[in-house]
């Protein structure tokens, strides 16, 4: 048996640190990555701004506070994304990061349902 000799300029080598631990990701689930994150970040975004300015301006410290607890969940979630992407999860993660997309877009739902008071029945 003799033993390969591997120099700089051996292209044919591939390093077992630079073979993804569980394989390529197709692209469509590269593509669902992208789309939940960044629909998630949108509403996220959006349950931000509206704590902040309905139902006046200066906010309430409640809905400041619940925004806040929601842009944590989302942060979170969007570092598992990056090690989702980065390969460092097995893809049986990937239904707990749509399971926790779709919890905090409805977490947001009622944050905004909330802040612009849509479900308090008004006294005349």
């Amino acid at each position: 048996m003799s033993a390969r000799n591997y120099n700089s300029t051996d292209t044919s080598h591939t390093d077992a640190a630079d073979v993804p631990l569980f394989g390529d990701q197709q692209p469509r689930d590269r593509m669902i990555n992208l789309v939940v994150g960044v629909f998630t970040s949108i509403v996220v975004a959006v349950t931000l701004i509206s704590a902040f300015v309905f139902p006046t301006f200066p906010p309430n410290g409640i809905n400041v506070f619940f925004a806040v607890v929601i842009v944590m969940i989302c942060g979170s979630h969007l570092l598992l994304i990056f090690w989702y992407r980065q390969g460092d999860l097995e893809p049986k993660f990937r239904r707990m990061i749509i399971y926790n997309a779709f919890t905090i877009i409805l977490l947001c739902v009622c944050g905004n349902l909330y802040f612009h008071n849509i479900l308090r029945k008004k006294t005349s």
